[in-house]
């Protein structure tokens, strides 16, 4: 028996998250979502502060016999951790079903929030926050539902603060932690996106 859901589904996550952070709406922040499933809690980040939702797409390097444990990751930039080459055809192709022929945000002297489901070991959050800070922003936040004390430590290192929820220390799987934790597709990412895109345009 694992322990009781802490949020509802990821949206649930999302406001519970942006209830942490209205402070930082003065600072016109941007969000970024790490898709698939951190688009629908950074959606709510992002509508609660006022901001702007960007994404950046970061693809986990998963071990050859539990793909869901991340052995390394790539960004859309080329930050890699753990160097692999065989997941840039899916990077790409995700950068153009998201964001199609848009120029992504200017992250340069901006408060920028990054926004995850849920943290196991870390790779795709420290590949995506490398990516970030070469952009040079002004502040960097990482704001996760969930994740384990170890990863929280490496992930200090990559960030000026993090948010985090809940700290289990032993994580069997960040899906334990939520009551719906289905499968974010790529349309209902697109979808997401367009909705926060014409937020933007007619804030």
């Amino acid at each position: 028996m694992g322990p009781p859901a802490v949020f509802a589904d990821r949206s649930d996550a999302g406001r519970q998250l942006a209830g942490q952070l209205l402070a930082l709406a003065e600072e016109r922040p941007l969000v970024i979502g790490l898709p698939r499933g951190g688009v629908p809690v950074a959606d709510e980040v992002a509508a609660r502060l006022g901001a702007p939702l960007e994404i950046l797409a970061v693809r986990k390097l998963g071990a050859l016999h539990n793909p869901e444990y991340g052995i390394g990751a790539i960004a859309e930039g080329g930050t890699r951790v753990f160097d692999q080459e065989r997941e840039t055809v899916e990077l790409r192709r995700r950068v153009e079903a998201y964001r199609g022929d848009r120029e992504p945000l200017s992250l340069r002297d901006r408060t920028v929030i990054v926004v995850d489901d849920g943290v196991a070991t870390g790779v795709t959050d420290t590949a995506a926050l490398r990516e970030v800070h070469r952009h040079r922003p002004r502040r960097l936040i990482l704001a996760v539902p969930v994740c384990p004390p170890d990863s929280l430590a490496r992930l200090r290192e990559e960030a000026d603060q993090i948010l985090c929820l809940v700290a289990p220390p032993r994580l069997q799987g960040v899906g334990q932690w939520y009551a719906d934790f289905s499968q974010v597709a790529d349309d209902e990412v697109i979808d997401i996106l367009a909705r926060a895109h014409s937020r933007d345009v007619t804030a």
